[in-house]
Order: structure tokens, then sequence, then C-alpha cells
């Protein structure tokens, strides 16, 4: 005779974020699944760096850029306990990771399955302006769910919920292959899983470049870069001597940093290719110089699509890589606070509650 699953409690503890550097911790219902969703139990939930600076530090911005006061967190992954109605996919005991943002499921964005391309009024983020995965149980749209393969654990599901699929999606929109010398600029959990992914998809050789001497440190550990530059010692002047004076194929700048970007796309040689990941700031580039005489390419990628985290997923099944290498803190979530202290310090790696 088969032992029901216990039902889930009526109310639970969720971590929301008041917008002035601290963490509160309150309680608030467990959801029930209506059509079309799951409910989830989270088991990892990252912090990314779109929290610290846009929310943990204030709220700014309108629309997709305003938290709603919901339960933070939008690097979830959990197992199914519930679903509702019109759900034919998932069922419980499934292991997922949650794509971010829930779209309208309409618009030509959506029906890509880019749903953070999604521009309508019922575009709603996960940790943003619906609750997120701060909490040990959470409310998901069944489309926004990917199957997560074994061997990979829930804190590789919460990773590749934005840092890697953000990669992912950026390396293969420039097309890198075996063929190519990457170099990534920006060194924080986003740069390392650039280098990370890039090997999977074939990439023999990869340099980095970062200013702070901790994360240089860490990704010198990591054994994923064959050189690692000090961003203010020439590093340019190393990236040239280092490819025989031609450049490097590809470039990925996961900084948002003026001198990083300008950095990535001098140090192509001619007709390579650079991707922008990293958010804000602003760009200067000689036009003549620095794309059209050398042909290159440039590449905007945000984030990535359903359909992408999906592939990633069983890319990095295939291949029994661990995103959870790059998480250097974990915490339980009654230590969140510590959490998005770490975070917002100097943590060279991922930062990620776990929940048992």
């Amino acid at each position: 005779m088969n032992t029901p699953a216990p039902q889930p409690p009526a109310t639970m503890t969720g971590v929301f974020l008041p917008g002035d550097g601290t963490v509160d911790l309150r309680q608030t219902p467990v959801p029930r699944p209506g059509p079309g969703q799951v409910l989830l139990r989270t088991r990892a939930s990252g912090v990314c760096g779109s929290d610290i600076h846009y929310i943990y530090n204030g709220h700014i911005g309108e629309g997709g850029a305003a938290y709603r006061g919901v339960v933070a967190g939008h690097e979830p992954a959990g197992g199914v306990v519930e679903t509702g109605p019109g759900c034919h996919r998932l069922r419980p005991g499934d292991r997922v990771a949650v794509y971010h943002i829930s779209g309208c499921g309409q618009c030509e964005e959506c029906s890509r399955g880019y749903f953070i391309g999604c521009t309508s009024e019922q575009r709603a983020a996960y940790g943003w302006q619906r609750d997120g995965g701060h909490a040990p149980y959470l409310l998901a749209d069944e489309n926004t769910c990917v199957p997560l393969p074994e061997p990979l654990t829930f804190v590789d599901g919460a990773f590749i919920a934005c840092g890697i699929g953000t990669v992912y999606e950026a390396l293969t929109r420039i097309a890198v292959s075996g063929a190519d010398r990457l170099l990534v600029t920006g060194l924080g959990p986003v740069g390392a899983a650039a280098a990370l992914v890039a090997r999977a998809l074939g990439v023999q050789t990869v340099h980095g470049a970062e200013v702070v001497p901790e994360r240089r440190e860490w990704a010198r550990s990591l054994g994923l870069f064959d050189e690692v530059l000090d961003s203010a010692d020439a590093p340019l002047e190393e990236i040239t001597r280092l490819t025989g004076g031609t450049g490097v194929e590809a470039a990925v700048d996961c900084s948002g940093h003026p001198a990083a970007r300008a950095l990535a796309l001098k140090a192509l040689r001619v007709r390579g290719r650079l991707a922008l990941v990293g958010e804000g700031g602003q760009m200067t580039l000689d036009v003549s110089d620095d794309v059209l005489h050398k042909q290159v390419t440039i590449s905007g990628s945000w984030v990535t699509s359903v359909h992408g985290m999906t592939r990633l997923a069983e890319l990095l099944a295939r291949q029994g890589l661990h995103p959870e290498r790059l998480v250097t803190d974990r915490f339980p979530q009654e230590e969140a606070g510590r959490a998005y202290q770490t975070a917002s310090g100097r943590a060279a790696g991922k930062v990620c509650l776990v929940f048992d």
C-alpha cells in the first residue's frame, strides 16, 4: 500500500528584502497550485548580483526592475510536490530548475521561450514581482520549469537558472568551438561560468582578466583558465603575447565595466566575435579601428530561453559538469542575512541558500 505524500504546511518562512541592506524573515502562506501551476519543495535558491544591486541595496525602476515586496530569490531549484489542473508534463517527484521569468505566453518573445523579453503587463519575475525561491515552497508555472537530469544536483540547478544560462546563450550566439581561443573579462561567478560552459562547448584555450585580487586567486584555483590576468596590469599586451600577436577569436565580457569591455574588444583578432553579458555602464569604441577594419561581430545577449536552459542542463549532465563547484558559500534559510552580506561583500564565487 502506497503511503500518501505528506501535505505541505499552511504557512512557511519567506525571505523578504526591505531594500535597506537588510533581510527580513516573515511568515507567509504556503500557496496551492492553480491551472497550469506546480508547487515545488525548494531545495536550493541562489543569490544573484542583480538581487544585490537592485533590491538589497535599494529599490529602483519600474516594471521588470521593480521589486513588489514578494519572497525574494529568482534562482530556485526543487522537487514537484503537487500539480494543478491542466498540468501534463510534470508530476510529483520530478526534479526541476525554474526559469526566472513568467511571461504572457502569447507574444513573439514568449513563443520563442524568451520570457525575459516579454513586454506584457502579465510578465512577472520570480523574486521580483511574484514570490521567489527563498522559501521552503514555491508556486511555479509549469512552462517555466526545466527538468533537472541526473546526476545534476539542486545547487547545480539553481545556478543553471540564471548565471550559467546567461553565458551559455552568449557563447552559443557567437558560436564558440574548439577552433577558438576565448577571453573572459570579469571573473565573478558568471565569468567563471563562462569558462566552464566554454570548455563544455569544446573551447581548448580560455584566458581571463579580473581586477579584484581575491577573484583572480579563486579563478586560478578552479583550473578552468589557462591564464588569469590582472586587468590593471597591461592585460592587452599580455593577450597579444599569449596569442602570438593575433588576438583571440572570441571574447565575452561579464563585468559591465567600460575598461573590461574595451579590453575584450581590442583583444579580438580580425573577424573576432564579442558577446556582452555584464549589465550597466557604458562602452566607448573606435568604430573604424576596433570594429569596421577588423570586421568584428559584437553581440548583446540577455539571459537565455527555456529551450536554451533545457539544452544546457542536458549538456552539463552528459559531460558530468557541475556548476555547484562555483558555489563558495552556502547558508541555511535562517542565515539569509549572512548570505546577502557575504554576496554583497567580496565573495569570490556564488552564494546559495540550501533547504533540507
